[in-house]
């Protein structure tokens, strides 16, 4: 797959937090109206990440109707949502909290309405407060080449000063 998402090549290794989510366990939202992960959010992707081993999580993606863009394909937001989503859920695994500055996606294929989508999450390193992911997404049911990929760059924030200043505003 081709990117544009430029990954420095010095990054410090992530560690995972002593108290992160154990291998195989699903990764808590973090919050339960989130439109990726959020129980309670009546129209959202319902995502459930699976902790896997050091800093990656795998989640599927039962790609629905309501998730259309054009005929019978998904729409790209959403595909971005879901990965925005998947790295960030599996950031979590830091034990931090890190907000999306940077999200690149390729699409490399349509991905059809119907489609079980697997997509495989991990964090590639830190650079000071900025985290660099990626995500891969594959069809559940004939895994072979990739669909779509994405990178992300995260923020380490304190989330009481980031949530109060963002809720602040008019």
């Amino acid at each position: 797959m081709k990117t544009t998402f430029v990954v420095p090549d010095d990054l410090e290794p992530a560690r995972r937090a002593d108290d992160a989510t154990a291998v195989g366990d699903v990764i808590p939202p973090h919050n339960k109206r989130c439109f990726g992960c959020g129980p309670d959010a009546m129209q959202g992707l319902h995502l459930q990440a699976i902790a896997g081993e050091g800093l990656t999580a795998t989640a599927v993606l039962e790609v629905e109707r309501r998730f259309a863009g054009g005929p019978g394909v998904i729409h790209g937001g959403i595909l971005a949502s879901a990965f925005d989503e998947m790295m960030g859920l599996t950031n979590m695994l830091m034990g931090t909290i890190a907000v999306t500055a940077v999200l690149d996606v390729d699409y490399a294929a349509p991905i059809q309405v119907g489609t079980s989508l697997r997509m495989d999450a991990r964090v590639l390193g830190l650079r000071g407060r900025k985290v660099y992911s990626e995500v891969v997404a594959y069809d559940a049911a004939t895994p072979g080449d990739p669909l779509a990929g994405g990178h992300g760059l995260f923020v380490v924030v304190d989330p009481v000063d980031h949530f109060t200043r963002a809720n602040a505003r008019p």
